[in-house]
């Protein structure tokens, strides 16, 4: 990719974050581009890690995680910290290594929230952005200071969801 790449935040308390990020990482591989995506929070089987082995050649995909949903309070777990700040240094190092054309942070605006990364540190590594490098941050609670940093900013908003009924989340449309 040679033109200028943008910074992109999807947010808000509606469906749809994720997989507008993955919708674009698979348009790009249509057009020839390489994607990386660090899922902070994630640690557990999504169906998204299965069809992204499809197309390796094109998007890599890692989390940063535990293997199980992740609780977080105001006092985050010590192992849920180091999880998130080594994904935010192995996220630097891929955007830097000039084999990505964009580079997804999922959920990074979660992680922030919830404390387990600095703000200063997410502003530290958009600043790093070589200019050609598309950067998409997704998850809810994005903070003013990346808002007024992206160039694209997009909030999804829930009117109506069927988890309120009780309905689960569903192999192949939530995970």
């Amino acid at each position: 990719m040679k033109e200028t790449g943008y910074i992109q935040i999807y947010t808000g308390n509606g469906k749809g974050k994720t997989t507008a990020a993955l919708g674009l990482a698979l348009r790009a591989a249509g057009h020839g581009l390489k994607t990386y995506i660090g899922q902070f929070l994630k640690g557990q089987k999504y169906g998204e890690l299965e069809s992204i082995k499809k197309l390796s050649a094109l998007i890599s995909i890692e989390q940063f995680g535990r293997d199980a949903f992740v609780h977080v309070s105001q006092n985050p777990d010590k192992q849920d910290i180091e999880k998130a700040n080594r994904g935010l240094q192995t996220c630097l190092k891929t955007m830097l290594s000039g084999l990505y054309d964009i580079i997804i942070l999922d959920e990074v605006n979660v992680a922030l929230y919830f404390k387990l990364i600095k703000e200063k540190d997410v502003l530290a590594f958009l600043d790093r952005k070589p200019k050609s490098i598309e950067v998409i941050l997704t998850g809810r609670y994005a903070p003013e200071s990346l808002l007024a940093k992206a160039d694209l900013v997009t909030e999804m908003k829930e009117i109506k969801h069927y988890y309120s009924v009780g309905t689960k989340a569903r192999d192949g449309i939530e995970r």
